[in-house]
């Protein structure tokens, strides 16, 4: 093992758990996420700096719903356990230009309208099956977006927010040792490990911090 490797300052480590929960995303999705270069170089975004004003806490209480339906508890901890929503309005705050932020925040009351309109709730009152019915509803309508949209049109708010649930949780304490399968570093290599179909994938954190093995 490279000892000089296993030691990066915490600055380059957190740009190293971005681009590995980067590359995760687009393992799940088949597509690079929105704001992806600012992930990266620690989500400086130049029109993030006169964002002054948090999300109200219905806001940061529909991300967090909206997180669960997206990755919810089963026989392991949900989006909500792994605080998915505080994370998912933090990064679209700091890492996104003006109007994609824009879109987001729309979208957090579209959201919430479009559950009134179809169940006559809030989507945080609604049923897990009335929630689940309208995400997927969502996801088709922001695939077509995303297909037909102009260069110059904001993404769909949806879509945004997937994606960051799917970075927040997969990123996240829970996401690493739940829902992978943690391994310890330094580790030995098995080439000829048994696998079944089913098994969760690994999650390795010397291939997240960049450390080398022998």
């Amino acid at each position: 093992m490279d000892r000089q490797a296993v030691e990066p300052n915490m600055e380059d480590a957190a740009a190293m758990t971005r681009r590995d929960a980067i590359a995760r995303l687009m393992a799940i999705t088949g597509t690079l996420a929105i704001g992806a270069e600012l992930f990266i170089t620690g989500c400086r975004a130049p029109d993030a700096k006169h964002r002054t004003e948090p999300l109200t806490a219905a806001e940061a209480s529909l991300l967090d719903e909206v997180a669960e339906t997206i990755v919810p508890t089963t026989d392991t901890p949900g989006a909500k356990a792994a605080g998915v929503g505080p994370f998912m309005a933090a990064t679209a705050k700091s890492c996104y230009d003006d109007r994609i932020y824009a879109s987001f925040r729309r979208g957090i009351t579209t959201l919430d309208k479009e559950s009134r309109d179809k169940s006559g709730r809030s989507f945080v009152e609604s049923t897990p099956a009335e929630r689940t019915a309208l995400l997927n509803e969502l996801d088709r309508e922001q695939r077509k977006h995303t297909r037909e949209k102009s260069d110059d049109e904001a993404p769909h708010y949806f879509r945004l927010m997937k994606e960051l649930a799917l970075i927040g949780y997969f990123s996240s304490e829970i996401g690493c040792t739940r829902a992978l399968r943690y391994v310890e570093s330094p580790g030995s290599y098995d080439g000829n490990l048994p696998y079944k179909k089913g098994d969760r994938a690994f999650f390795n954190p010397s291939r997240r911090l960049g450390v080398t093995q022998s």
